[in-house]
């Protein structure tokens, strides 16, 4: 086996799901994503797929263009609307340009025509999950810090608050007609809570949490 499809493999925890109405051609890319270990799924329409409960895990979508009932380019457009996240694939036995063009401008990491590489397909798939998995690290990154500032007092979100936008103890106390004492505090209990270690560290964290 080559370098280059050794480095397709991925986890256990990872899922390919596939979307295409002809059978062989379902089974086709099931077999060859199993010779990488890749978990499968597979549905034969649209429909079929959303009427399925989706796996938790770092997910890529292989998704046909021409099909009865919803396209997959109908869907691929309507992805961000259903609230799906899913780094996706296109392949098709009848594309041009144009339909490539679109296909990108509506989120798909790639546009495959039939017949294409399997290693071009393997590594669109490894780039797809490589991309899912890092976007849910950073949402559980994101959930924990958004668990992190509802642990501190309504007190102490005002000094962390206040400490990011740049003023100082005495500039705080006054403002919030407190000591420069309890500011401390505040500010101490805020750094500990909040998992920063340096007032730079607690600026950042609560800088990142309002503008996410």
């Amino acid at each position: 086996m080559s370098a280059e499809l050794a480095s397709t493999k991925t986890r256990p925890q990872s899922i390919v799901y596939i979307i295409d109405d002809d059978r062989s051609v379902r089974e086709s890319l099931e077999d060859l994503f199993a010779c990488m270990s890749l978990r499968t799924r597979s549905f034969a329409a649209v429909q079929e797929f959303l009427g399925s409960k989706l796996d938790d895990v770092p997910t890529c979508l292989v998704l046909d263009v021409r099909m009865p009932g919803r396209s997959g380019m109908e869907f691929l457009e309507s992805m961000s609307e259903l609230g799906l996240q899913l780094p996706t694939v296109v392949i098709t036995g009848h594309g041009d340009i144009a339909m490539g063009v679109k296909a990108m401008k509506d989120g798909a990491i790639e546009f495959l025509t039939k017949p294409f590489r399997d290693q071009d397909l393997l590594d669109a798939i490894h780039e797809g999950l490589e991309k899912d998995r890092l976007r849910r690290a950073k949402e559980r990154d994101a959930a924990d810090m958004r668990e992190r500032w509802a642990a501190l007092t309504q007190g102490e979100r005002e000094v962390a608050k206040q400490v990011a936008q740049g003023l100082l103890n005495k500039q705080i106390a006054a403002d919030l007609h407190v000591s420069e004492i309890t500011v401390k505090v505040r500010r101490g209990n805020a750094m500990r809570k909040m998992g920063a270690k340096t007032l730079p560290d607690l600026i950042r964290l609560v800088d990142r949490l309002h503008s996410s």
